[in-house]
């Protein structure tokens, strides 16, 4: 990957690769996940945090797959049953996949089974040698000869172990190959000579069990996984308008009726509802939008909840912890920073609302701040029910305006507002009559 980053963490669609194949593992319900890191090792024990059915073992020297699963034997000491090996790197790899892996391992009574796939272009990947129709031996690409190359059925990285023999076995294995590693291909050839049964699992998508191995790999993927969520949205009733340039991940829920403009990306655990439209150019990451709520273009909304029939954009701002009530408007460059605005309320133009808390049917005027910051601490500001706040306001918190009161245009409010007042913090305007011509009569004397 050319990466500092290990590429397990590398994301795709949102998610690091590694949570795509713990995702497929789930489906198995293991009673046991045991990681082998070595490159980037602490990054990827702290992406994973603490999760209870997850243990790590470090392979240090990494000395090849074989050598790598043999690191495991510790964890698994003392228990019976299948072992399931999977590649961290492999994130189209489907959970039914898996069931039928472990179905059918246990049903032949093998002591390993092997997912298989037969591809068009099989370079680069481990070959399937058979003798007779049965698995005999996998070749690795640079140690396979010209004969064995042109074999179209490839090894998926993907093994199913009966763990009795496993580990016996793989101290047979020795690192007699081109790349001086000890291969776990190699456990099959072994297992066939110990008179051991070896099966394969021929899967019908060669894409399920594809690797990543570059940047370019990586995007390929990402395409497939983009693709695949927006055709099961659009079967669900959902219009994607240009589906090439619309990025939505994989957890992302979204209601029947809702159109989805093309340059949008929509991330995380987010949940859009029925009826709504999102227009071009929207990111919307961690969020919820209720049905029939409107996102104009060039909006980012992060971490914030939408209610219904509210309207936010063009050009607005929705930081984490953000509030929108029904039928709610956030205009044009507005940003709103852990606020919550209720229903009816509006602010149509140019202003920072920050750790504010705003009632129903209020009226945020152009230009106005709430300055929620003194250069250490933060302060709220309150604006009640049907209060109305003229443009160009500075609302300095910690600040509250009352239920129906007025704020003047050009204000700075630095006390509260009682009910139904009107404030104003301005200074008076004074008229000079008469300085126009006074000034040009100095001027025509200098």
């Amino acid at each position: 990957m050319k990466s500092r980053l290990p590429k397990v963490l590398h994301s795709l669609a949102g998610r690091p690769l590694m949570e795509y194949v713990l995702q497929a593992a789930d489906a198995i319900s293991p009673s046991t996940v045991t990681l082998v890191i070595g490159h980037g090792a602490e990054s990827v024990r702290s992406a994973i945090g603490n999760r209870s059915n997850i243990g790590f073992v470090v392979q240090e020297p990494q000395l090849g797959t074989a050598h790598a699963l043999q690191q495991a034997e510790t964890r698994l000491a003392g228990k019976q049953g299948t072992v399931v090996l999977l590649s961290g790197d492999v994130p189209l790899l489907r959970g039914s996949t898996l069931r039928r892996l472990v179905e059918a391992h246990q049903a032949a009574h093998a002591a390993a089974t092997v997912v298989t796939a037969v591809v068009e272009r099989p370079y680069g990947y481990g070959r399937i040698v058979r003798t007779r129709g049965r698995i005999a031996r996998i070749v690795e690409e640079r140690d396979a000869s010209p004969d064995v190359r042109q074999i179209r059925e490839i090894n998926g990285g993907i093994y199913a172990f009966d763990l009795a023999p496993l580990f016996d076995a793989l101290r047979g294995i020795a690192a007699q190959n081109a790349q001086g590693e000890y291969y776990l291909t190699d456990l099959v050839a072994i297992y066939r000579r110990r008179k051991l049964p070896v099966e394969t699992l021929v899967v019908d998508s060669p894409q399920e069990i594809r690797g990543i191995n570059s940047r370019t790999e990586l995007a390929e993927v990402s395409r497939i996984v983009r693709q695949t969520k927006n055709e099961e949205l659009m079967a669900a009733g959902v219009t994607i308008v240009d589906p090439a340039t619309t990025y939505i991940d994989p957890d992302v829920e979204i209601g029947p009726d809702t159109v989805i403009h093309p340059g949008v990306a929509i991330e995380g655990q987010s949940r859009i509802g029925a009826a709504c439209e999102i227009h071009s150019h929207v990111r919307i990451v961690g969020s919820e939008i209720a049905d029939k709520s409107v996102i104009l273009n060039f909006c980012l909304i992060i971490g914030s909840r939408i209610a219904e029939g509210a309207s936010v954009g063009p050009f607005a701002h929705l930081r984490p912890e953000s509030v929108v009530g029904e039928r709610a408007k956030i205009g044009n460059f507005v940003e709103l920073k852990k606020t919550t605005m209720g229903a009816g309320s509006k602010a149509n133009h140019l202003s920072y609302l920050g750790d504010a808390t705003i009632g129903e049917r209020v009226n945020v005027g152009a230009g106005t701040i709430t300055c929620n910051y003194d250069g250490t601490k933060k302060y709220p500001t309150i604006i009640e029910d049907g209060a109305f706040i003229g443009s160009d306001s500075q609302l300095i918190a910690p600040v509250r305006v009352g239920k129906g009161a007025y704020v003047a245009a050009g204000s700075s409010i630095t006390e509260d507002v009682p009910d139904g007042a009107l404030g104003i913090a301005r200074g008076r305007q004074a008229n000079v009559d008469g300085w126009v011509e006074r000034r040009k009569a100095q001027s025509s004397k200098d």
